[in-house]
């Protein structure tokens, strides 16, 4: 596939396969998290790969969305801020950070829809929850979960904007 029909694909998969996602995948997704553009190449987030079923339960229980625990793998991306702020300060600290680890995750699910994998963004969480749940450092902000594995569905495309709603030419 080329990156558009990847793009063009890509779903929001909550019902996956118990099967197991290969390592070489793993790390291919991992790969293209880590070519993601982050502000000074700083690269401000930390990737936790969970595989382990009780912190995923946990994980499920701070997200209150049980699918999550269902995932053979959950990647959890934490923006590194004080990383950020050693070059750009209180912007690097409250925003770059965060657009570091957003934008890793996006990769990550491009990489993995490339793949034939499904995976689903997760936001929607108790932050305290996560941080216990994998036992973060102080300084680690968890900004989305992302559960990865072989689709057991294959939803139709949702419904998109027209260009002219949310394109502003000037």
């Amino acid at each position: 596939m080329d990156l558009f029909e990847v793009i063009a694909r890509r779903r929001s998969i909550r019902t996956l396969q118990s099967r197991p996602v290969e390592p070489e995948k793993l790390q291919a997704i991992l790969e293209a998290a880590r070519q993601a553009p982050s502000a000074g190449t700083l690269q401000a987030y930390v990737i936790y790969e969970v595989t382990d079923p009780a912190r995923r339960r946990a994980l499920a229980q701070a997200a209150d969305q049980e699918f999550v625990a269902q995932a053979p793998v959950v990647l959890v991306f934490c923006a590194y801020p004080a990383r950020s702020a050693i070059k750009y300060g209180q912007r690097g600290e409250r925003l770059y950070a965060l657009q570091d680890a957003t934008i890793a995750a996006a990769y990550a699910q491009l990489a993995a829809a490339a793949l034939g994998l499904g995976s689903v963004w997760v936001g929607a969480f108790a932050d305290e929850a996560v941080a216990r749940a994998l036992d973060l450092p102080a300084g680690l902000r968890p900004i989305a979960l992302v559960p990865i594995g072989y689709p057991a569905e294959a939803p139709a495309p949702p419904p998109r904007r027209p260009l002219a709603e949310i394109v502003r030419r000037i």
